[in-house]
């Protein structure tokens, strides 16, 4: 189910930790998960005891077109047996658990990730169930603690926003920041030759159109228009379309006056011009 956002052109991002979903409750919260994961570029899933047994039809609507993820997870019976390979596995969690172990942020998280894979440990991340989070024996199995700086007051998080949280500090690091695309090339920007035409153009114009109606405040109304225009670092395609804009305004107007004259002429009357 591709979506705004999709290149099937691209290459898929793999690796990363593991991400490891224990006792999920819903088909839905497993996709949005697992959408996540492929916006982020995490593509190993166990999932551990889903309570609506596996495969899910819902995870594959909601995992929104990431179904290599979803065919590629691995079903485990508990956690103990879900993380027996693994090297370090840090447990998700926004309550204090009185252990004593490395709490992370998920920034911080993802270098110690990054680093235990490049001395090829392999990593896990546990996320808990929707409605009770990982259980206080589950996060005893775990090496380290990941939470986030959340409102004290209402600290839940959805499981696939958690999942996205925390994939996002990991693809930042992963990829150094890159961002998907870039602006366009400007045009250079215009020198001051050019500039100066288009202010004798715009000025040429503004008097035939009669807009300086006052002499004594012509210098000072002349330098406010020009200051516009040079806080904005106009570029050469920015004046040949100013200089456009202000050609068919005179010519748009030329021609109206035309239209005009000849509708009097056909009806026998002077022109407004002549009758002035």
């Amino acid at each position: 189910m591709p979506g705004a956002g999709t290149d099937s052109t691209k290459a898929w991002a793999e690796g990363g930790p593991v991400v490891i979903l224990v006792e999920p409750q819903l088909g839905e919260n497993i996709g949005s998960a697992v959408r996540a994961m492929g916006n982020f570029g995490l593509s190993r899933l166990r999932l551990v005891n889903p309570r609506e047994g596996w495969p899910n039809p819902k995870a594959v609507t909601f995992a929104s077109g990431a179904d290599r993820i979803l065919e590629g997870a691995e079903l485990f019976p508990d956690l103990r047996s879900a993380i027996a390979d693994l090297k370090f596995v840090a447990a998700t969690t926004a309550r204090e658990r009185g252990m004593a172990k490395p709490v992370l942020g998920a920034d911080a998280m993802a270098a110690e990730v990054a680093l235990r894979l490049a001395g090829g440990e392999d990593v896990g991340l546990l996320f808990g169930r929707e409605r009770t989070g990982l259980y206080t024996e589950e996060v005893s199995l775990a090496d380290a603690i990941l939470t986030l700086p959340v409102n004290p007051a209402f600290a839940s998080l959805n499981l696939g926003m958690a999942v996205a949280i925390v994939g996002y500090e990991w693809f930042k690091l992963a990829s150094q920041g890159a961002l998907p695309f870039a602006p366009p090339d400007r045009s250079p920007i215009a020198d001051k030759a050019d500039l100066l035409a288009l202010f004798d153009h715009i000025e040429r114009e503004l008097d035939e159109a009669a807009f300086f109606r006052s002499p004594e405040k012509r210098p000072s109304t002349t330098r406010n228009i020009r200051n516009i225009f040079h806080r904005v670092g106009l570029t050469k395609q920015d004046l040949a379309t100013l200089h456009g804009m202000i050609t068919a305004l005179v010519e748009g107007r030329e021609g109206r006056m035309a239209r005009r004259a000849a509708r009097f002429e056909r009806k026998g009357a002077k022109s407004p011009e002549a009758e002035d």
